[in-house]
């Protein structure tokens, strides 16, 4: 008789699943750069003196925070083929892969605003009329006082938020994307469903990994870039 929990099936299945973590990691740094280079222009814009611009910004920010991912997936990857479709342009042939990232770059970007906004405002603004009163230029204050700064503050919460994204790319397989998390259900379907849970809890194990890494690298990070802002303020 077939025993129902069998862990030998969970370490024949990691190295199964560990080829398709760069198709995962292709769509997640994808979504993280140009979420970030988004990021960046929605924080501009929560900054700038031009209220239209603010709340446009701010808006964006509100919508894709109360929009589930799973339902903003659907949504990109349903309806824009079908918007585009109505202006002549057929969509239909490109890669899932595509619709994924676009996904996820919305996301991310409004997540990324937020955090930009959020460390810049923390910084002393004092510290840069300082430096533009010693002669530096604006560009070279932001540069060598405000972003190193900024960036030791936005670390931790650059961390997290990646981790979060890595997490909510498992969605993508409801639309056939076939990463690790596709990869693990078509296992599970070559199994007649048999030992699904081993092949999850080896899935599991996997983002376990992949997580604590990510957490660790940016706690590295901190500490480093902790101890020249340390540097700064002492000279």
């Amino acid at each position: 008789m077939e025993k129902y929990f069998d862990a030998s099936y969970i370490w024949n299945a990691i190295p199964l699943l560990l080829p398709f973590l760069k198709v995962t990691f292709l769509v997640a740094g994808s979504s993280i750069v140009l979420g970030i280079f988004f990021g960046l222009l929605l924080a501009a814009a929560k900054l700038s003196s031009m209220k239209v611009l603010q709340k446009m910004a701010n808006l964006y920010t509100t919508i894709m925070r109360c929009t589930p991912s799973i339902v903003l997936l659907f949504l990109v990857y349903y309806g824009v083929p079908a918007l585009a479709e109505n202006i002549g342009i057929n969509l239909h042939a490109i890669e899932t892969a595509f619709f994924v990232v676009v996904t996820f770059t919305l996301q991310f970007a409004a997540i990324m605003s937020e955090v930009i906004r959020s460390s810049y405002l923390a910084i002393n603004k004092g510290q840069f009329e300082a430096a533009v009163s010693v002669g530096l230029t604006r560009f070279q204050a932001y540069r060598r006082i405000i972003f190193p700064q900024a960036l030791v503050i936005a670390l931790p919460n650059f961390g997290n938020a990646m981790i979060a994204l890595l997490q909510e790319g498992a969605l993508a397989y409801t639309i056939g994307l076939i990463d690790i998390v596709g990869k693990a259900n078509l296992i599970i379907a070559s199994n007649i469903n048999a030992h699904a849970l081993e092949i999850y809890i080896a899935l599991a194990i996997v983002y376990w990994v992949l997580s604590i890494v990510i957490e660790k690298f940016f706690a590295m990070l901190e500490k480093f870039f902790g101890k020249g802002k340390i540097t700064l303020e002492t000279t």
